[in-house]
């Protein structure tokens, strides 16, 4: 991978995790991690499944051995695989299936961002998917321990997805676009699933 554009990936998804995520506060925890540089990038090349479930289970694996005072939660960027949401949201039972054969479970697990990310009963253009659109598809790979710890900080944990849904709507289409959190990079030109 051209090493600009990988740069370009992690830039973008930085900016996105600053002004939207951190900015607007739509993950309390995230503030915290970020300002310890404890967020790993990591940028995958795959086009495929079969890639994206490879760099999937080597991230998985490296974010399980990390000390997690240095590693404690990792962002990986899809910058040429599932640029279709439907695609990226099926591929998301394989994801759990692979941190449950890698013995995982209840230690990490996986949460999705992508760009056209829509929620079941909402329409594409509802303001209420901008709280999990990312500049690419991205995976989160997250640490239990951590989610464990954060709600105990924050004991309205369950409070924060409708928080968020009004802050983005508040927002709006416009005030969203403003905040200029999209993707700099271009699909790959040979990505079968780039939209026409």
């Amino acid at each position: 991978m051209d090493p600009t554009l990988e740069d370009t990936v992690i830039a973008d998804t930085r900016r996105w995790l600053e002004r939207a995520v951190i900015g607007l506060n739509l993950c309390p925890f995230a503030k915290g991690v970020e300002a310890k540089g404890q967020i790993h990038f990591a940028v995958s090349r795959a086009q495929d499944e079969r890639g994206v479930l490879s760099d999937l289970q080597r991230e998985l694996q490296a974010l399980a051995e990390a000390n997690p005072e240095q590693r404690d939660t990792t962002l990986l960027m899809l910058p040429f695989a599932f640029q279709d949401f439907l695609a990226f949201n099926d591929f998301l039972e394989l994801a759990d299936d692979l941190v449950e054969t890698m013995d995982l479970a209840g230690i990490l697990q996986v949460a999705p961002f992508h760009p056209r990310f829509q929620f079941a009963g909402t329409a594409p253009q509802d303001a209420s998917n901008n709280t999990n659109r990312a500049p690419y598809p991205t995976l989160h790979l997250l640490r239990e321990a951590s989610i464990d710890r954060a709600v105990e900080q924050f004991p309205e944990a369950e409070t924060i997805f409708e928080r968020n849904i009004e802050v983005v709507e508040t927002l709006g289409a416009e005030g969203w676009a403003a905040l200029d959190v999209g993707a700099r990079c271009p699909v790959h030109p040979t990505d079968p699933q780039e939209p026409q």
